[in-house]
């Protein structure tokens, strides 16, 4: 993409022109079980990626795709929205190629819905994720209180900084972003943060309107929630994105939904690792919309590999 296309570029068109699939078909699949081998069909849907500097799909990209592919499947009647997702990163994946999403009915139950997908490239799996639906219901209901942060108005947008740096990556980012991100506890692009509080906050929201659909709403929370969660690792290691010797990339992803929100109105993002070891982090996130109400929970494990 040349330099002129890419400032003409809406990203929040983009975002919503990735995650609208097409459907293609179906296809046979085995299924095993305890004492024989059955066969299903799975509908199949396609959708392109986004370009990315380093030619490889952005994790958050499929993790939306394969959300959305999921949703469409569950009845167009029912109130059933997502409640947990769980993937497994397998391989990365060319960003100028489109993916493939394979979609098995796993079970539609009285109040759940339960399905697997796959997500390809050239026959090979990118990413398997399991996503789970639930029909509204009443039942306990408590949550922790969203810690103090200033107003995300009172921050710079991290595309601001970006744009700023003497680094074509940044400046790209900063460009093709569709989701408005700002740091409360400074960005580390170009350089590691002072504390090593393995910790942060960030405010996010998509950077123009959504339509008014629950499940590309969820879809866009699940692909920002991918941008910034292994950031907590590297603040504890000292480590800046620029860092050279970095060598990272997602190896699973989890998120559960607790309650609606929207994802073109402000949300924070409270970020933390418990542990690091054997060349890999966990990064748990929760996000907040701004009245305080706990909207999902995330969990992420990530390679964080240091080259000497």
């Amino acid at each position: 993409m040349d330099d002129d296309s890419t400032h003409d570029l809406d990203p929040v068109a983009d975002l919503l022109d990735v995650l609208d699939l097409t459907e293609v078909g179906a296809r046979r699949i085995d299924v095993s079980g305890a004492h024989a081998t059955d066969t299903t069909t799975a509908r199949v849907f396609v959708g392109r990626s986004q370009p990315m500097p380093h030619g490889r799909v952005f994790g958050g990209q499929v993790l939306a795709q394969c959300l959305i592919a999921a949703g469409r499947t569950v009845d167009a009647g029912s109130e059933r929205q997502v409640h947990s997702m769980h993937g497994y990163f397998l391989r990365p994946g060319d960003s100028q190629e489109s993916i493939q999403f394979s979609v098995e009915n796993m079970r539609d139950g009285r109040s759940f819905s339960a399905r697997r997908v796959h997500a390809m490239q050239e026959g090979r799996i990118l990413l398997s994720m399991i996503t789970s639906f639930q029909d509204p219901a009443g039942g306990l209901d408590h949550q922790d209180e969203m810690p103090a942060a200033p107003d995300p108005e009172s921050l710079p947008p991290d595309a601001t900084l970006l744009a700023s740096f003497d680094d074509a990556r940044a400046r790209t980012f900063a460009q093709r972003r569709a989701i408005d991100l700002r740091h409360v506890d400074g960005q580390i692009w170009s350089r590691p943060a002072e504390s090593r509080d393995p910790a942060q906050r960030v405010w996010l929201r998509a950077d123009g309107q959504l339509p008014d659909d629950p499940l590309v709403h969820a879809a866009v929370l699940a692909y920002a929630s991918d941008y910034s969660l292994l950031e907590s690792i590297l603040r504890r290691h000292g480590i800046a994105w620029s860092d050279p010797r970095l060598r990272p990339a997602s190896l699973d992803h989890a998120m559960w939904f607790h309650r609606p929100a929207r994802a073109d109105d402000w949300v924070l993002y409270a970020q933390n690792s418990p542990s690091a070891q054997s060349g890999r982090g966990l990064g748990v996130g929760r996000m907040f919309s701004r009245d305080g109400t706990l909207v999902a929970t995330v969990g992420q494990e990530g390679m964080v590999r240091i080259k000497e």
